[in-house]
This record gives C-alpha cells, structure tokens and sequence, in this order.
C-alpha cells in the first residue's frame, strides 16, 4: 500500500493481484472510476493507469504491466455494480477498444452535473463548488506510460477518484428531488453503448478542420502531406499534431512549394522541421501537382435541402418552446431536445402520443416529460 498524506491506495500490477481484485470488487455496490492515457505522447494512444474508489479503498491499475483485464470483465458487465465516471465518453471507448471492456450501470457525474444546471462541470470546478476541495492538476498532461512513474503522479491518478462516490450521492439525491433521475440514468444507458470510431476508409482531408476552403489541388496536396505526417508519427511514434500540426499543413497546401529553395522562403516549417522533412514535405507536394485534373479529389458538400415555410415555422414554433422549458428548469436547452429532432418532429409533425415513439433521436424520457407538450406546440402550427 503507498501513503501520500492522508490517501492510501494500492497498485495491482500482477495478474494474481488483478484476480483477487476483481473477486473483492464483485462484492462492492458503487465503483468510482477513472484512467489515465498517453495521446500527447505516442501514436497509438492507450489506457496506462485505471483507478478505482470504493468505499473502502483506492486502486491503481497499471495496465501497462497487465495488458489482459478480463478478471475486470465481470465487474464491468454486472449491473448491480455502480460505475461512476466524470464525463465517461471517452473512458467508454478507451477500454472498449484497449481491452473489449463494456460497462452496464454506469453513471455519469459530470452529465448529472448539467441536468442539473451546473455552469461548470468539469471535475476540478464541481468539486471546489461542492466540497470546497481544490484538485492539483499539475500532472494532467504528463506522460502516463513512462515507469517507473513517480509517487506524486500516482498519488494525483488516485486522487481523481477519491471524491466520484460521495459526489454521486449528492448528485444522484438532487437529480431525484428535480425529478430528473430517470433522465440522466437514460442518458448514461445510451452513453454506456458508445463504441470508438471505426478505422477512417475515406480521404484524411476530410478530418482536418479548414480543409473545405482549399480548392481541388490544394485539397490533394493537403493530402499527401496528411499521408506523410501520419507515416512519419508512426515511425516516431508520436502524436500526428507534434509532427506538422494542422495549420502547417494548410499553409503548405494553399502555397505549395514546390522546391526547397521555395519551401525555406515560404517560413513555414521551423529550422528544424525544414532539415528533417523539407525533402519529404517538397516531394510530397510535387506528388499532389502531379496528379491529372480529372483524378483531382472534390470537397464533399451537402446540397442546402429547401425547408418548406410550414416546416420552417414548426422549427421555430419548437425552438421558442425549447428555450422557455430551459429557462424553466435552468438547464442547457439541447437537453431538452436537439436541433436535428427538432427538424425530425417539425418534418413528420407527429399528431399523437404514439407517433412519437419511433421517432429516432427522441429519448423516452423526453417524451414521458415534454411529449404532450411537443405535440400541442406543433398542433399549433399548421
């Protein structure tokens, strides 16, 4: 067990520890849960630390000494566990795709935290809110796959979690004094089933924000150079950004230099970059202006669907309704309703209760709380 002044917690880094872990947590009602990764550092990013609060006691798992977790599977998968986890989205895909982890009974506090109207709800905000406790987060952006890692890292890890249970308690009895529990527990199921996104098959432009206003050949130079930074992180393994970042490569795909006399002139890449990679990022380029017009990529853009007046009117009509409920309840108005179910109600402009049901993005707890009121609004709109 490591003591760092009044946190005691213990490191499991054996397969045997991990098995007689995941006996002891079977027997828990609420897990506070969260983990550590190394995305500024590698390529590949990866889970490098789980921590895990119980009542009882704080746990570090290195998961860079047990790559197999399935004694944790079960834990995960039993529903009469509580997992709680501030903002789960990506702690969900993360030990999905690392370790094919899924989770049943999950809770969500920092989701919680916007049902109930909190204007800031990152950990370290609620925490100060609610309990006065001030989070160090000095080793936020450190690298948590190194090891041996040193103690105030690994005090930090634990530390994250110390706080989830009691916080989730409160949360949860405010959430059901509002009468909003159901929602957020709806909220978190669907959260739960979250999945990381399947391996990109189309064009790396089309991830790279502010490649739409590059014209046909700059967009093929963009990427060729997309497909050189990522060849280049993956030999470094490094992060693709600390290669060439995003603007970089805009910049050298809107000027195209096609020398490396030109390439220096442009000021561009730093001194440094220009002697390890001009040559590549110059070939890279000639590559693109090579290419026949014909074979040039396009820009993918939707056609501007025309929105009928009535249609139109619906959406506003909704749109009023929204942002009176959300000055009602004090919470963020896209929980009530999201623009594109918006658009789907004003469309199909359901007549009763049961037209709502197979209304694909209209979470049952939205139509037991606001679908009478969905349907008068829209009644009124002919």
């Amino acid at each position: 067990m490591a003591v760092d002044g009044s946190l005691r917690y213990d490191i499991i880094d054996t397969p045997s520890d991990l098995e007689t872990l995941a006996a002891a947590l079977e027997q828990e009602p609420l897990l506070g849960i969260d983990l550590e990764a190394d995305s500024m550092y590698h390529f590949q990013e990866k889970v490098c630390l789980i921590q895990l609060a119980t009542a009882q006691r704080n746990v570090i798992i290195d998961t860079i000494a047990i790559r197999d977790l399935s004694p944790l599977k079960p834990v995960f998968r039993n529903p009469d566990i509580r997992k709680v986890f501030h903002g789960a989205d990506y702690d969900v895909r993360s030990l999905y795709r690392d370790f094919e982890i899924r989770i049943n009974a999950l809770f969500d506090t920092q989701l919680a935290c916007r049902f109930l109207g909190f204007k800031e709800t990152g950990l370290e905000a609620v925490l100060k809110n609610l309990f006065g406790v001030t989070v160090d987060k000095k080793y936020q952006r450190k690298d948590w796959s190194l090891r041996p890692l040193p103690p105030g890292m690994l005090a930090y890890a634990a530390s994250d979690v110390r706080y989830l249970l009691p916080l989730a308690q409160r949360l949860e009895a405010e959430l059901a004094a509002k009468d909003r529990l159901s929602w957020v527990n709806e909220e978190c199921r669907l959260l739960s089933k979250v999945r990381p996104s399947a391996a990109d098959e189309g064009p790396l432009f089309l991830a790279c924000k502010g490649a739409g206003r590059l014209d046909p050949r700059g967009l093929a130079v963009l990427e060729n150079l997309l497909k050189l930074r990522r060849q280049l992180a993956r030999r470094k393994d490094r992060p693709p950004f600390k290669v060439f970042n995003p603007d970089t490569l805009l910049a050298l795909a809107a000027s195209r230099p096609e020398s490396l006399e030109a390439l220096d002139q442009a000021g561009i890449l730093s001194a440094t970059q220009m002697e390890r990679h001009g040559r590549d990022v110059v070939a890279a380029i000639q590559k693109a202006l090579d290419v026949p017009a014909s074979q040039l990529p396009r820009y993918p853009r939707q056609k501007q669907k025309t929105v009928p007046t009535v249609v139109s009117n619906r959406i506003q009509a909704l749109r009023s309704w929204r942002e009176a409920q959300a000055r009602r309840l004090k919470i963020d108005p896209s929980l009530i309703c999201s623009k594109a179910t918006m658009g789907a109600l004003a469309e199909r402009r359901p007549l009763k209760a049961e037209d709502l049901a197979d209304l694909n993005g209209l979470k049952q707890w939205q139509r037991k709380a606001f679908g009478k009121e969905i349907l008068a609004t829209l009644q009124k709109v002919r």
